[in-house]
């Protein structure tokens, strides 16, 4: 089934994975600083010359940090590109398995202890809640390392040679299961049903039908209500999980406690989603603002 989806990739579809697969290869062979510095140097590009991405990312912050002066925005908005050349640095090295997850986290070892404590303490499933901040995919591949592997939830890639023979493989390196959120409810349930752990990225846009308007960042934005109805229909654990970076190539993974709230969906994915924008709040040019996650 694969061989046939790739035989009736489009031209563009070939020459995309063809140039992945050539970056990933440049990763694993040039000096780290090389790659970082190739990197910042096209993001920033991409950030002149791409008006839209550009101009989306500002309005966002404008609307976000209202009392910010315009010049501090601007910088923000720049810092933010910046902050991206570094994630897709690190997930080319990862990609090219030249980058070490246990020694880019430094609190591994708090970490993992609270992990398994957390593993112990809630035995019946747990929803780990994060969101496209920072290198999320570092997050997944360090509780997978270290004996934590979940159902992956996220949406299906534009590019098919790409998603099945590049981004899937990378998702499941360490034990991690791969699931497209479209008609994913009944494998989310039995996943949480087994007592496994089920990844959501809490930030992803959804049209009405599959989520409920609450507030981020004082704006309406469509939520998925996957997270709280899996709560009150299975009494998980709904544990945020975030990786904010601290130095270059360095993290802090952050587990915070289970949110306990119950009952009405949108004031539960209400609380959800203000665990998110704390995070975001302190750590603001390390989230994905270039996306237009308002649009309802």
């Amino acid at each position: 089934m694969e061989k046939v989806k790739e035989e009736r990739a489009t031209l563009g579809d070939k020459a995309a994975y063809l140039f992945l697969r050539s970056f990933i290869f440049v990763a694993g062979i040039v000096p780290r600083s090389w790659l970082y510095a190739c990197m910042k140097g096209l993001t920033l590009l991409f950030y002149r010359l791409g008006k839209r991405r550009r101009q989306i990312t500002i309005d966002n912050l404008q609307q976000a940090f209202p009392d910010m002066q315009e010049d501090d925005v601007a910088l923000l908005s720049k810092t933010v590109f910046v902050e991206l050349s570094k994630t897709i640095s690190e997930i080319l090295l990862m990609l090219a398995e030249k980058f070490d997850v246990d020694e880019a986290v430094v609190n591994a070892e708090s970490a993992a202890k609270a992990l398994k404590a957390l593993r112990e303490r809630y035995p019946n499933g747990q929803i780990v809640m994060t969101a496209h901040f920072s290198n999320w995919e570092l997050a997944a591949h360090f509780l997978s390392k270290h004996g934590h592997t979940m159902l992956a939830v996220g949406r299906e890639g534009d590019n098919r040679l790409i998603d099945r023979n590049i981004t899937i493989p990378f998702r499941e390196r360490y034990g991690n299961r791969s699931v497209y959120k479209k008609g994913a409810a009944i494998t989310i349930v039995k996943a949480l049903k087994r007592g496994e752990i089920v990844g959501v990225l809490i930030d992803q846009k959804v049209n009405s039908s599959e989520g409920v308007k609450v507030k981020f960042f004082g704006r309406d934005v469509y939520t998925t209500s996957l997270i709280a109805t899996m709560k009150n229909r299975l009494d998980v654990a709904v544990v945020p999980i975030f990786l904010p970076r601290i130095a270059e190539g360095k993290y802090e993974l952050r587990i915070g406690e289970p949110v306990e709230v119950r009952g009405d969906v949108a004031e539960m994915t209400q609380a959800y989603n203000d665990v998110m924008e704390e995070v975001i709040r302190q750590y603001p040019a390390q989230w994905f603002w270039m996306h237009n996650r308002w649009k309802v």
